[in-house]
């Protein structure tokens, strides 16, 4: 299954801040490290996540084209439509009416739509067919389940 999704699952991020709780101290990820007091503060999640909230939407991908970027099938992406799609940034594109999630390849007046998946193919806009960027992907919120 390719990360295709429809726009009407796209929600706009709404102005009112997402507020947790941020512990002042990092947490280790390889080795334990000694216990630290471990501080605490509010953070509001959309000043962190959301440059431009009225051009920002949450979208969930479907499907395992991006796995090798670390987007994966149910995570919740953070777009963004006021950023300019550059080379190498990963991108929701409309491809023949379709919406897609891929890494913009453009360079020296080629365009293409690359897969982080080597099991699944780019996509190359043949004659006469055009690439949409919709947005660009600025987070991706994963949820695990116990």
């Amino acid at each position: 299954m390719n990360s295709i999704f429809s726009p009407t699952q796209a929600v706009l991020v709404s102005d009112a801040p997402l507020l947790a709780r941020l512990l002042i101290s990092r947490v280790c990820a390889g080795f334990p490290s000694p216990a630290e007091d471990l501080g605490a503060q509010r953070i509001d999640l959309t000043q962190v996540l959301i440059t431009h909230p009225q051009a920002t939407f949450l979208l969930r991908a479907r499907g395992h084209s991006m796995v090798q970027a670390g987007i994966f099938d149910n995570d919740i992406m953070v777009v963004n439509r006021a950023i300019t799609p550059r080379h190498r940034h990963i991108v929701v594109a409309v491809v023949d009416g379709e919406f897609t999630v891929k890494r913009l390849y453009q360079l020296n007046e080629r365009v293409k739509l690359q897969a982080a998946n080597p099991t699944f193919p780019d996509i190359v806009p043949h004659d006469g067919q055009t690439i949409e960027v919709w947005g660009v992907v600025t987070a991706c919120i994963k949820q695990f389940r116990i």
